[in-house]
C-alpha cells in the first residue's frame, strides 16, 4: 500500500484537517507496510539511502549500484558459490544442485567457440553459422550447417541434414530399408565427382521422379526409361560402328563408318527448331536417283520418273517464280506469287493470288477489306462483253461513258442528244442536297412543263446575297396559302416628286413619300381603280408643299371613305374629319389641310369602287384645321 499522509489542517484547531480515528488508521497502516505481517522487517520500503550498505540498494525487487557504469559482484568465501534456487554458479561452472539438466527456455547463442563432451540431443532445428567440431553427435530432427563441420566421429540424425557441402567416406542409413534423400534447395545441382567409376550394383537403377523415369543395368544390357530422353553433351556423343540405336522392333539407326541407315516400320519423322541442312549436292533419294530432291547451292531439283505429287492440309507456298513446261494440276488452294505457264494450266480448286482469290465456281473475292484492281497496260482497254451484274458500291475513278452519256468527276453530260430522266409511272425526279445550283445560263429554261412548282425551300447559294423573284411583263408573284415571315420584312421607298399615276405593281406595299423638290409646285397622284384587291399605299409627307399634295380616284365612281385626325399645334386639341358620300380627293395644302413633314395617310383598295382612309396630320400654330375631303373629280 502507499504511504499515507496525515492531514494536519491549515491551523491549530480550525478544523480543516483529518480526524482523529482517520490520522490514526493511516498510522496503522503505514506501520503495517513498515513491518509485513510478522515482527520482521523483510520488506522495506523505496528510500533514497542505501539499506544494504555501501553503494548498493533495494530498490522494489532490484538490487541496484548507487554508482554509474560499476559492476554488482557476487563472491562467496573459499569454494562456495552462488547459487539461485537449484541453479549453482561456481567460478566459470554452471550446474544444478536438484538435477543434472539445466532448461533455458529462451534462445541460447554462443559468441566464442563452444566444446560438447558428452552427447548432444537436438529435438528442433540446430542451426550452425560458425564450424563445428566434435567426436560424435546425434540429432534427432533436421541438422542444418552453413559453415565447416568436422566430425571425427560418426554423425547420427534421424530426420535429415540440411549442408551447403558435405564431405564423408560412408553415408549410410540409420534405418532398415529406409531412403538416403540428397535433395538441394531450389534449382541447385547435386554433382557427384570421383577418381574412378561410381559403381551401381547390377539391377539397382537410379531413378528420377518415379519408376517410369530410370536407368538401369543388369550387367548386360543398360536400360534407359522415361517419357522422353534428351540427351545433352559440349561435344559428339559417339558410338561404335556397327552398333547401332535401336527403338522398339523394326526401328534402327545404325552406320558402318560408310554409310548411316535409319531402318523403321513405320514413319521417320524429323522436328527440329530451325532448318534441317543438307550439303550441297547432296540430296535425298527415294527408291532411286529417278526420284530425288537436291541443291546445288543455287537451285532446288525436284526429280521424278511419274508424277511429283505435293500434298498438304493448308496452302503449299512458293515465294519465288516458278516455272511450269508441262500440265500443272493444281487440286487444292494455292497461292502463287509470280507464275509463268508456256503450257496448259488447269486449276481444278481456289487460287490466291496475293489478296486476290479465283474460287473454283468462278468467283472472284479479295481479302478482308482488300481491293481489287484490273489495270491493263499503256492505252489498253478493260473489255467486258455480255450482260454484267454488279451489286453493292461500285467506285470509278475517273470518266465514266455510258453509251450518249458521260460522268466526269461531279459533271453529268451528254455526248450528243439532250438528257432524259425518266421516273417509273407515278414516281418522281428527286434531287436532293443542301443547295442545288444553277448558273444564269443553266437557269433560262422552262421548269417544269407544268404550272406548279413544289420545294420545301428557295434559297441564295450566294453568302449574304438576295432572293430576288420576279415575273415578265404586268405578271405578278401570287402566295395562295398563308405566307409566314420568320424574319423581318422590308418594303422599299417611292418618292413622288411630281404628278404621277398610283399603280399596283409600282406602289402597292411600298413606303410612299410626298417629297415635291422645293415644296412650292402642285403635285397630283391619281389612284388606280378601285377592285377590291387589297393593295395598300402608305404616304409620309417628306418635303413640305404650300402649293398641294392631291390624291384622288381615277374613276369617278370610286369613292374614298374613312377619316382623318388633326393636331392643331397652337393647344392639345385633336379634331377628326370624316368623308362624305361623294369624297373621291385628298387635298394636302401644307396648312389648314395638313401635308406638314412627317404626317401620314393609309388606303386600301377594299371593294369595286371603295377606298378606305385613315390617317394622321398637324396644323401649324396660326392656322385652324379644316377637311381634306372633296368630291372633285365626280
Amino acid at each position: 500500500m502507499a504511504q499515507q499522509s496525515i492531514n494536519i489542517g491549515s491551523a491549530a484547531n480550525d478544523g480543516t484537517g483529518d480526524p482523529l480515528r482517520t490520522a490514526f488508521d493511516k498510522i496503522n497502516d503505514n506501520f503495517t507496510d513498515l513491518y509485513g505481517s510478522t515482527a520482521e522487517a523483510n520488506d522495506l520500503i523505496e528510500d533514497t539511502s542505501p539499506q544494504l550498505g555501501g553503494d548498493l540498494d533495494v530498490n522494489g525487487r532490484r538490487i541496484t549500484s548507487a554508482r554509474s557504469n560499476e559492476d554488482i559482484v557476487l563472491l562467496p568465501n573459499g569454494t562456495g558459490g552462488v547459487v539461485a534456487s537449484a541453479v549453482r554458479i561456481a567460478g566459470t561452472t554452471l550446474s544444478a544442485d536438484d538435477s543434472s539438466l539445466i532448461t533455458i527456455a529462451e534462445g541460447f547463442q554462443v559468441n566464442g567457440a563452444m566444446n560438447v563432451d558428452g552427447a548432444v540431443t537436438a529435438t528442433s532445428t540446430v542451426a550452425v553459422t560458425g564450424a563445428l567440431t566434435g567426436t560424435s553427435g546425434a540429432f534427432s530432427t533436421t541438422l542444418a550447417v552453413t559453415g565447416a563441420t568436422t566430425l571425427t566421429g560418426a554423425l547420427t540424425v534421424s530426420d535429415s541434414v540440411t549442408a551447403t557441402s558435405v564431405t564423408t567416406n560412408d553415408i549410410a542409413s540409420n534405418g532398415s530399408n529406409a531412403d538416403i534423400t540428397l535433395d538441394t534447395a531450389g534449382t541447385g545441382d547435386i554433382n557427384l565427382t570421383a577418381g574412378a567409376d561410381i559403381n551401381i550394383p547390377a539391377n539397382i537403377g537410379l531413378t528420377f521422379g518415379n519408376d517410369a523415369e530410370k536407368i538401369e543395368g543388369d550387367g548386360t544390357d543398360l536400360t534407359i526409361a522415361g517419357n522422353n530422353i534428351n540427351l545433352t553433351a559440349v561435344a559428339d556423343i559417339v558410338v561404335p560402328a556397327n552398333v547401332g540405336i535401336t527403338f522398339g522392333t523394326g526401328e534402327k539407326i545404325e552406320g558402318d563408318s560408310t554409310d548411316l541407315t535409319v531402318t523403321s516400320g513405320a514413319k521417320i519423322n524429323l522436328t527440329a527448331t530451325s532448318d534441317v541442312h543438307l550439303p550441297n549436292s547432296v540430296g535425298m533419294v527415294f527408291g532411286d536417283s529417278a526420284e530425288k530432291i537436291e541443291g546445288d547451292g543455287t537451285d532446288l531439283t525436284i526429280s521424278s520418273s511419274g508424277l511429283a505429287t505435293i500434298t498438304a492440309t493448308g496452302n503449299t507456298a512458293i515465294t519465288n517464280n516458278a516455272t511450269v513446261g508441262g500440265t500443272l494440276g493444281v487440286t487444292g488452294t494455292t497461292t502463287v506469287a509470280a507464275l509463268t505457264a508456256t503450257g496448259a494450266l488447269t486449276l481444278g480448286g481456289a487460287v490466291a493470288i496475293g489478296d486476290l482469290n479465283i474460287l473454283a465456281d468462278g468467283t472472284i473475292t479479295t481479302d478482308t477489306n482488300g481491293d481489287f484492281v484490273v489495270d491493263p497496260a499503256g492505252t489498253g482497254a478493260i473489255v467486258l462483253t455480255g450482260p454484267i451484274t454488279a451489286t453493292g458500291v461500285q467506285t470509278t475513278t475517273g470518266q465514266l461513258n455510258v453509251d450518249n452519256l458521260r460522268l466526269d468527276g461531279n459533271v453529268v453530260s451528254a455526248t450528243s442528244g439532250g438528257i432524259t430522266l425518266t421516273p417509273a409511272t407515278g414516281q418522281n425526279v428527286a434531287v436532293t442536297g443542301t443547295n442545288v445550283n444553277l448558273t444564269a445560263a443553266e437557269a433560262n429554261f422552262t421548269l417544269c412543263e407544268a404550272t406548279t412548282l413544289r420545294a420545301d425551300a428557295l434559297q441564295n447559294d450566294t453568302s449574304d446575297g438576295d432572293l430576288a423573284i420576279s415575273t415578265q411583263g404586268t405578271g405578278a408573284v401570287t402566295v395562295a396559302s398563308q405566307l409566314t415571315l420568320t424574319g423581318s420584312f422590308l418594303p422599299a421607298i417611292h418618292t413622288f416628286v411630281a404628278t404621277d399615276a398610283v399603280t399596283i405593281a409600282e406602289h402597292a406595299g411600298r413606303t410612299l413619300l410626298l417629297g415635291e423638290v422645293g415644296g412650292n409646285a402642285a403635285l397630283t397622284l391619281t389612284l388606280p381603280a378601285a377592285t377590291g384587291t387589297g393593295a395598300v399605299y402608305k404616304f409620309i409627307v417628306s418635303v413640305t408643299n404650300t402649293s398641294n399634295y392631291k390624291i384622288q380616284v381615277a374613276d369617278a365612281t370610286d369613292t374614298i371613305d374613312g377619316i382623318m385626325l388633326y393636331l392643331d399645334e397652337d393647344g392639345t386639341a385633336i379634331t377628326g374629319f370624316p368623308t362624305v358620300g361623294a369624297s373621291d380627293t385628298i387635298t394636302l395644302n401644307g396648312g389648314t389641310s395638313g401635308g406638314i413633314i412627317g404626317d401620314y395617310l393609309e388606303l386600301i383598295d377594299i371593294a369595286t369602287n371603295q377606298y378606305h382612309v385613315r390617317g394622321v396630320m398637324r396644323v401649324a400654330a396660326g392656322a385652324n384645321p379644316a377637311t381634306p375631303f372633296s368630291a372633285a373629280v365626280s
